[in-house]
């Protein structure tokens, strides 16, 4: 029965210890990444001057300080919401229940989290809908 086990139950120490390193290698990446975006975002907002965008036919939207600062902003939500699924990982290792599909609650195959450590789900429910609409062709 699944409110039995544990993520000791299905990982060795080694492969916990793998993963939790991974985990945490990859919080303090995107740590700085969203720490240098947040800099170059107050560098854009203190620029002086007319912000404007300019368009011609060989560039199309030109790199104007608003496109820059759009791109910085979309990639910053991106990066703040691959940390939230990080640390999300790292409660459930220390929680005991890292590495069991959130929708099945079978255990996730290791090799799936070495080479997703955020995953929530198991590739056999994480493909079901899209095996389920190709069967349906």
């Amino acid at each position: 029965m699944l409110a039995t086990l544990d993520s000791a139950d299905v990982l060795s120490p080694e492969q916990q210890a793998r993963l939790q390193h991974l985990l945490e290698h990859e919080r303090t990446e995107l740590v700085g990444q969203i720490s240098d975006l947040e800099s170059e975002l107050e560098s854009l907002a203190q620029q002086e001057g007319p912000i404007e965008v300019q368009f011609d036919d060989e560039s199309g939207e030109g790199a104007g300080v608003n496109v820059d600062a759009d791109r910085d902003r979309s990639l910053l939500a991106q990066l703040r919401f691959q940390a939230v699924e990080v640390d999300e990982a790292l409660a459930r290792l220390e929680a005991g229940t890292y590495g069991f599909c959130e929708d099945c609650g079978q255990p996730i195959a290791p090799e799936r989290l070495e080479a997703i450590p955020t995953a929530r789900s198991c590739v056999r429910c994480k493909t079901g809908g899209l095996l389920a609409r190709a069967g349906r062709r």
